[in-house]
């Protein structure tokens, strides 16, 4: 093999390496917090539906004040709740008030759950080009697919 050839395998194999493996890392990364996120406002959204069927006016519960150490707390008026709306900032919301809210993030959380996913396929089959671009400077035969199978 040339040293031209190799040289090139040797950028692509660069390129995934420092490149493309990192960007997808990242990517599923951020798909995984858009997830939890997701189950924040899912977890949220049924506790709040649950109060209203109940039709629940108090409460008692325990709250998380910092390292697992919990404090019980007596909530008398259960009609509005605080919503952690992103950096730090909570604002006060009627319970229907809330769900709206919930509903839209819901919405936004979904469509970027969609870009990450797209991103992420994009950077897979940038990945396979590249080797792909490889195997043909290698000279190897291409892969062959797996036969369908009919049950």
């Amino acid at each position: 093999m040339d040293r031209l050839r190799q040289e090139k395998i040797l950028k692509f194999e660069e390129f995934v390496d420092q490149r493309l493996k990192p960007d997808l890392v990242r990517a599923i990364a951020e798909r995984d917090k858009v997830f939890e996120q997701q189950k924040i406002f899912s977890d949220l959204r049924r506790n709040i539906e649950n109060l209203e069927k109940s039709s629940v006016t108090s409460l008692k519960t325990l709250v998380n004040i910092g390292s697992e150490v919990y404090l019980q707390a007596e909530v008398p008026d259960t009609q509005h709740i605080f919503v952690d709306i992103g950096l730090g900032f909570h604002v006060e919301f009627t319970w229907s008030e809330a769900l709206n809210y919930i509903t839209q993030r819901e919405e936004r959380l979904k469509r970027q759950l969609e870009e990450y996913t797209q991103l992420i396929a994009s950077i897979k089959a940038q990945i396979k080009l590249v080797y792909e671009g490889i195997r043909e400077l290698l000279q190897l035969p291409a892969e062959k697919p797996f036969p369908e199978r009919t049950f």
